[in-house]
């Protein structure tokens, strides 16, 4: 099974930039997106042509802002959870995909002066109580926009962001504590040394320079593990400022 995973920095601009060609090139069973920027209200005004594909939707209840949505191809066989009443800025998703829970998360992002830094440490860790709640069920695959950088090796320039939104210690301690609580890091622990990004600031061709960060993952149980074949980013893949992550599992 292909899963991908993509900050696509609104599902309308992504359409534009090629996302359904994308879609049809990569053919992923599931693909998990964030920060659609899309209401219920507006989506019922547009039309999405994902064909092949059923569509879940979780907007924020502030238009235009945040938002997940999950794509699964036609013949799966899934159940969709319901929406948390405390994810107010739909934030999170979860699949029951017969093995496995998969969540599509969008953490929210500490922010410039950090002044969503506390915000986002209680949701994290609301959210981590949930997942953990999941996995005494069956094992939990957990993707999305962390919106951390969990070490040195996962930004361009380490030293030079320390403190910053997304490199604090705040931010790292926690990711810490989350993978501490029986998650694993997907690629980093299939390639322990490799240095790739899947996201780059629009700012001083940050991009073009690959002076970007490692911030979108896929982590699972530790059970789980073993049955991943691949992780992967597609770094190459334009359209958005990340680029698409994923894993091949049996």
């Amino acid at each position: 099974m292909k899963i991908l995973s993509w900050n696509v920095n609104g599902i309308r601009a992504a359409v534009r930039k090629g996302f359904i060609d994308f879609l049809k090139k990569e053919k992923p069973d599931i693909i998990g997106l964030q920060e659609i920027k899309i209401s219920d209200a507006a989506r019922a005004q547009e039309t999405f042509d994902f064909a092949g594909y059923q569509e879940f939707w979780n907007s924020a209840e502030r238009p235009g802002y945040s938002g997940t949505a999950f794509l699964v191809k036609d013949g799966l066989k899934v159940k969709y959870l319901s929406k948390l009443s405390w994810d107010k800025e739909g934030r999170i998703q979860v699949l029951d995909i017969c093995k496995y829970y998969l969540a599509n998360i969008y953490f929210p992002n500490a922010n410039h002066e950090l002044s969503r830094l506390g915000f986002k440490i209680d949701f994290s860790d609301e959210l981590l109580k949930y997942l953990k709640k999941l996995e005494k069920i069956k094992p939990v695959i957990v993707t999305g926009d962390y919106n951390v950088a969990h070490n040195e090796i996962d930004l361009a320039r380490p030293k030079q962001n320390i403190g910053n939104p997304g490199f604090t210690d705040e931010e790292r301690t926690w990711m810490k504590k989350f993978l501490a609580k029986g998650f694993k890091d997907t690629f980093r622990e299939l390639h322990p040394q490799k240095i790739q990004y899947s996201w780059w600031s629009y700012r001083a061709n940050a991009r073009t320079n690959n002076i970007g960060w490692r911030i979108d993952y896929f982590c699972v149980s530790d059970s789980v593990l073993k049955k991943v074949d691949q992780a992967f980013i597609l770094d190459q893949v334009k359209g958005s400022d990340h680029a698409p992550v994923g894993i091949e599992i049996k």
